[in-house]
């Protein structure tokens, strides 16, 4: 007990301090220390009442996730959390919560066998298990509903949102906001606090079962709409709703139950290795063990069309200051414009107040020229996607860049050895590529060039950390990892069209698999013309005597280039939502007839076998030839940035290949 609690008496109160660093994470020991503890207090005739609080910068901030792996391979045995938390609330003494930073999974079902709660404003409560494939297995499905009713409860388990603490202590999570020193105001909320165990709540549970039915396919609806395809989240809907309608010791039961079938099921081995994924791509082997990243304190944006100014955003967003230029004012007016919008609909949306929004506008300054730019610490190239206009750019960059600036290009598909050797400098140009839109997309690959420094690695590494991406570092190859990997997945879907398919079956069996859209809506959303001209640029690669899709280009000749035009493989009404058009059936299938492809139909499982297949023998060349360091690195560029299921673990790790 010793290692993870520390005792101390205020009067007749015992304070029990979590001691787990950094986070308290309940690890193999913690749980059982507090229980302890709480159980010595409540031995001791000196003692009144207890409180419990966490040592460092949080609460507790969930279960050890390493451990679920531990138990799912039989490594160790499970968590009893539930017994742990009952142990707590059984406790004959008031025993009083005191939260700051975060109380989340597991530390927020400890906290709810307190008997009362107690908080600084800033601290944040949530049940975030579903984001792992899981649901609260420690208790937090049959309490949450009795503190805060069947509602609240349904929202933080089945969407693992946190609430911030005065929106909690509104709904009934906690009982009192301390303001000042939270120790000192939680032993003041002890001496004069009473026993009053959640378990024995109802007030807040519906009386009859008449209307829960109703309320169940509510939720299925909500969940089936914001995270599709995924089984925690219906889970949680019946194991909180349970909470209505069975005893408070069976309901504890069925959660456990379910948890235990959700723990060895596949999405929570996938999602878990996501959570570690995020991780592991932050780390880059083999630098030079000394390295230190560069302070960015300055940035400058050269363009200001949808990603130089998504990019801007995103600096602005970190508080750094940044410069954006362009090459007429109309253009810099119109990027100005389009940023603010992005902010006022964050304003609309709650995410983000009018201060916010002026403060960070205040933050990006246009520009015509280059005046600045030499006090840049990164100055980041998102000008069309042309070589020659690349190149001319990192060439007047050279001259007004100071000395150890890092200079970033934005291209997706173009080589970063071609635009860094327009300079002087090459060791200190990287490939920063981000995902439209920048300032919502998670995803930036990292791409290392042949004369890339480490430091420029370790600080654009470092730097996305700050900007909230997930950074994964790729070698310099055409289309880097993601855009080379979904050339020859688009590639198979667009030859199953060629082969008789229609362009809604193909969609529908990626969409039905879990992707966010199908590869060709994709297609109509980024722009059939971008492809074409994508494939303009790596035509030359293509091997004499392979047989490539060649539809795409039908479409692009007729102008039909997607959502901008009304019109690609779709047809598109005034709110952009897609039609299947019989045009583009006759069209395709005029040209098969010419080039003798035979016609027929495919099965979903024989669509998904093609594109899935591509997807994957591609990552495999990917890897062979260096451009990801690992299948995790693939993984993570698919799910963070391409709309890959993530319950389904990432391409590589669905093949599995780990």
């Amino acid at each position: 007990m010793a290692d993870f609690v520390l005792l101390d008496r205020d009067g007749r109160v015992l304070i029990v301090t979590v001691n787990n660093p950094p986070v308290n994470a309940l690890g193999p020991g913690v749980p059982e220390a507090i229980v302890a503890a709480v159980n010595q207090g409540a031995a001791d005739d000196g003692i009144d009442a207890i409180v419990v609080i966490g040592g460092g910068r949080t609460f507790i901030a969930g279960f050890d996730i390493k451990e679920f792996a531990k138990i799912v391979s039989g490594e160790r045995q499970g968590v009893d959390l539930a017994r742990q938390v009952l142990a707590i609330e059984n406790c004959p003494k008031p025993v009083v919560m005191a939260l700051h930073g975060t109380a989340l999974g597991g530390g927020l079902e400890v906290a709810m066998g307190g008997h009362h709660r107690v908080a600084v404003a800033s601290a944040q409560m949530g049940q975030p298990e579903v984001k792992l494939g899981l649901i609260p297995g420690g208790g937090g499905t049959q309490r949450l509903p009795r503190l805060c009713g069947l509602e609240t409860a349904l929202e933080m388990c089945v969407f693992g949102d946190p609430l911030a603490a005065p929106e909690a202590m509104r709904r009934g999570l906690i009982d009192k906001i301390i303001e000042g020193d939270l120790l000192k105001g939680a032993v003041e909320y002890a001496r004069t606090a009473s026993v009053r165990r959640t378990r024995d709540l109802r007030d807040k549970l519906p009386h009859g079962t008449a209307d829960l039915s109703d309320l169940v396919e509510l939720w299925k609806a909500k969940a089936a709409e914001r995270m599709r395809g995924q089984e925690a989240p219906l889970a949680a809907i019946d194991a909180v709703t349970a909470a209505a309608w069975m005893p408070f010791a069976q309901g504890i039961e069925y959660e456990r139950e379910l948890f235990e079938r959700l723990l060895h099921g596949e999405q929570s081995k996938a999602l878990i290795h996501v959570f570690f994924g995020e991780r592991t791509v932050a780390k880059i082997p083999n630098l030079a063990p000394d390295v230190q990243p560069l302070a960015i304190n300055r940035a400058a944006v050269v363009g200001a069309g949808t990603m130089g100014g998504g990019i801007a955003m995103i600096y602005a967003n970190a508080g750094i200051p940044v410069l954006v230029k362009d090459t007429s004012a109309e253009a810099l007016e119109r990027g100005l414009a389009t940023i603010r919008k992005n902010y006022e609909s964050a304003v609309k949306k709650g995410r983000l107040d009018q201060a916010g929004l002026e403060q960070r506008m205040a933050l990006i300054a246009p520009t015509l020229t280059y005046d600045g730019f030499e006090r840049a610490d990164i100055i980041t190239e998102a000008v069309f996607e042309d070589l020659e206009l690349k190149k001319r750019v990192f060439a007047e960059l050279d001259a007004v860049a100071r000395p150890g600036a890092i200079l970033a290009t934005n291209t997706s598909t173009l080589d970063v050895d071609v635009i860094a050797n327009a300079t002087q400098r090459p060791e200190w140009v990287a490939g920063h590529h981000y995902f439209s839109p920048a300032n919502v997309m998670r995803l930036m690959e990292v791409v290392r060039a042949k004369s890339t420094s480490d430091v420029v690695m370790a600080s654009s590494m470092e730097l996305a950390r700050r900007l909230k991406k997930v950074a994964v570092v790729s070698g310099n190859g055409m289309g880097f990892i993601g855009n080379r990997m979904f050339v020859p997945y688009r590639q198979q879907a667009v030859m199953l069209v060629e082969e008789g398919a229609a362009p809604e079956e193909v969609d529908r069996a990626l969409t039905d698999f879990g992707w966010a859209m199908g590869p060709l809506a994709v297609g109509d959303l980024s722009g059939i013309d971008v492809f074409w001209l994508v494939r303009q640029s790596w035509k030359h690669l293509e091997k004499p005597g392979v047989r490539y899709a060649e539809a795409e280009e039908l479409l692009y000749q007729r102008g039909r280039y997607g959502q901008k035009t009304g019109a690609g493989w779709y047809r598109y009404d005034a709110q952009r939502k897609p039609h299947p058009d019989p045009e583009v059936l006759q069209m395709v299938r005029g040209w098969a007839s010419g080039a003798g492809i035979a016609q027929r139909t495919f099965t979903e499982e024989e669509i998904l076998d093609r594109c899935m297949g591509a997807l994957v023998e591609e990552g495999k060349k990917v890897l062979a030839e260096g451009i990801a360091l690992r299948p995790v690195d693939i993984d993570m560029v698919y799910v963070c940035g391409y709309g890959f299921p993530s319950w389904r673990g990432g391409p590589m790790f669905w093949a599995g290949i780990t």
